[in-house]
């Protein structure tokens, strides 16, 4: 269930926009870096990248204790800019892709959705977006 509200966050990768692209999307980088805790994994992912493919990410935690699919449909895809989809809940969520000089701001704005507070949802996607960052910094 999503409410009106939009949450936006934001990080910028020293790197140039085909290594970031090529991590954000490759099922094998997604599984390394998704992750907003230690605690937690990214056991398998699915990626159908283009307009109208699908995407599923497998979450867990890492004591077997919980665990969750995040997914959805792609409504746009432009390569090295832009990546807008559809949750199944509804939301939505778009993430901007923008080169300066060797370097990547990567801006994504999502629907917030209705159970948990909006803080902990920003920081729960923040939190994923640095573990991102030090991936790429580092491959």
């Amino acid at each position: 269930m999503s409410t009106n509200t939009k949450i936006t966050i934001s990080a910028q990768v020293a790197a140039p926009v085909q290594k970031v692209w090529d991590a954000w999307n490759n099922p094998e980088d997604i599984k390394v870096w998704n992750t907003a805790h230690p605690d937690w994994h990214c056991p398998s992912s699915e990626n159908d990248l283009r307009t109208g493919g699908s995407f599923k990410h497998r979450m867990e935690a890492r004591d077997g204790s919980f665990g969750f699919d995040f997914g959805g449909v792609y409504d746009l895809v432009v390569p090295n800019k832009e990546i807008s989809y559809t949750m199944a809940d509804g939301r939505q969520v778009t993430t901007l892709f923008e080169e300066k000089e060797n370097q990547v701001l990567i801006t994504t704005t999502f629907d917030a959705e209705a159970e948990n507070p909006v803080e902990v949802q920003q920081q729960g996607w923040q939190a994923i977006l640095n573990n991102f960052v030090q991936y790429v910094t580092n491959k």
